[in-house]
């Protein structure tokens, strides 16, 4: 999971692009990096923390130029070393930068025809950097000898769609030329457009989600399509074109559930309008099911849930309270790496109010429940602050099956819910009552917003991969390569960072070694 966003502008950029990272922390808290063009020399700057911490007075001053590319990571492929903080560089041909959100599931074989077949050789274990080596090999099969024009981006992205597989929402920056943008053949990761009027002309901005437009003033103009490639030259000319042969718009569901800001508008479906929903078919749902329900209490885990829970308590006449105070200065523990990092943060980032517990028959309402690390904590707080009884609902349906396109949920094992009945869960837990939103329910409360959305991705919930290329052998090979304990482990005194001005390969490799 990771947030990108791209702007072409009149003025430079580098603090808008800041700032536009700073709203998509949410999607990735590992590393950040910027990169802005200025006449043919790309400025890069990423490393390994948050935002604010990546970024001082000294590295945006050199971060010059009207038009750049952003990123913030969390790995859930490769591993967490500051070499593999995006955007990626690649010097051949003309110069590209690329920003990658999502995962490719046919990584490996692509790595071995970049080899064999195309020449080109891969520095890291990061699927982006294959992503973006093969987007440049299409771009030098597409131009040959020439220049390029948009017929020969566009014939590019045309021959990433035919190699690639998995999700992508994709924003990049080829030097002289502009900034390409493009999207999966099924939407899977999101990816918007948006505009501004300036006194100097208009400047366009590209996404993972609209909360970075509306922070920085732009337009929202509409959804780049499942397939789409968007072209905006330096000058502020905007190109599109459908470059899938066969496309059909599949967003990913955990998009509305946990991953996006409530303030968000995805595919034209509010984040915080399907969440109010989510809670009404929970209340619905537990009407049906705990009719005699002794509730005293209405409770969210904070922060995803508590449109959820309020929707919820409001639609079952029951009282709703604030019981959680999050730490603001603790990440959000789902994409923390490691499992004994998650345990440890979840009492760092969550302290119970007494009061609203002592004596109290609790219902916790939590967005999900993946791993269970958090939901057994939380379970074992109300207690200790006295709840008398400890109910938990979930508005999103039993987490089952790996994420293979850009989320952490890599092993069945780690899975809460795999091969557990829902009583089972709730003892795992220590509830004396669980309950799960139904995939039907979710399903109908996210396409109330847009109706016109045939299919989502629910993989993580129902096992079905709308690739159509997830094999059970392959869900084994990331299970045994994406397991916690295998993911590489920076040192804790890494301050490995880098800082380019990238006008040649030999540069890069003198600066960045």
């Amino acid at each position: 999971m990771c947030g990108i966003i791209g702007i072409v502008g009149k003025n430079p950029v580098n603090q808008s692009l800041y700032d536009g990272l700073l709203v998509l922390q949410h999607r990735g808290q590992d590393a950040a990096g910027i990169v802005t063009c200025d006449g043919g020399t790309f400025y890069m700057h990423k490393n390994n923390g948050l935002v604010q911490d990546v970024f001082q007075t000294r590295h945006m001053r050199n971060l010059k130029g009207n038009a750049g590319i952003a990123h913030v990571r969390y790995p859930t492929a490769g591993s967490s070393s500051a070499a593999e903080a995006q955007p990626f560089y690649v010097n051949s041909p003309f110069g590209i930068v690329l920003g990658h959100n999502g995962n490719l599931t046919n990584s490996e074989q692509l790595k071995r025809e970049m080899f064999r077949q195309d020449l080109r050789h891969i520095n890291t274990n990061s699927d982006s950097e294959v992503l973006l080596n093969v987007l440049a090999h299409e771009i030098e099969q597409a131009a040959g000898n020439t220049s390029l024009d948009n017929d020969m981006i566009f014939k590019a992205v045309a021959g990433v769609h035919r190699r690639c597989r998995g999700a992508y929402g994709v924003v990049a920056m080829i030097a002289n030329y502009g900034m390409l943008a493009f999207r999966d053949p099924y939407g899977i990761r999101p990816l918007v457009i948006g505009r501004a009027q300036t006194e100097k002309g208009i400047e366009y901005v590209v996404a993972s989600e609209s909360v970075a437009l509306d922070v920085l003033g732009f337009e929202m103009v509409r959804d780049v399509a499942p397939g789409e490639a968007v072209f905006v030259d330096l000058d502020g000319h905007f190109y599109s074109r459908q470059c899938a042969e066969n496309s059909v718009l599949s967003p990913c569901i955990f998009e509305y559930v946990y991953l996006a800001r409530p303030d968000s508008v995805i595919d034209d479906v509010s984040v915080y309008q399907t969440r109010l929903h989510m809670g009404e078919s929970l209340a619905e749902k537990i009407h049906n099911e705990w009719s005699h329900h002794d509730i005293d209490v209405v409770i969210p885990i904070p922060d995803t849930s508590r449109p959820s829970a309020l929707q919820l308590a409001n639609a079952l006449n029951l009282t709703y309270r604030e019981g959680f105070i999050k730490n603001r200065y603790i990440g959000r523990t789902f994409i923390m790496p490691g499992q004994a990092q998650r345990k440890k943060s979840v009492r760092q980032k969550l302290n119970p109010i007494g009061m609203e517990f002592k004596g109290k028959n609790v219902l916790l309402v939590d967005d999900s429940i993946v791993r269970g690390t958090t939901s057994e904590r939380i379970v074992q707080m109300a207690r200790e602050a006295g709840a008398n009884k400890v109910f938990f609902a979930s508005a999103a349906p039993p987490v089952r099956f790996p994420n293979v396109y850009g989320i952490d949920m890599p092993s069945r094992s780690e899975l809460l819910a795999t091969g557990r009945s829902d009583e089972d869960i709730c003892r795992e837990i220590g509830a004396d009552a669980l309950l799960y939103q139904d995939l039907s329910a979710l399903v109908r409360d996210v396409k109330l917003g847009n109706p016109d959305i045939t299919r989502f991705d629910c993989s993580c919930f129902d096992g079905d991969y709308v690739t159509g290329d997830v094999t059970e052998s392959y869900l084994a090979a990331i299970e045994m390569a994406r397991q916690d304990g295998e993911k590489s482990i920076r040192p804790a005194n890494s301050s490995t960072q880098l800082d380019l001005n990238l006008v040649g390969a030999d540069q890069v490799e003198e600066e960045a070694g």
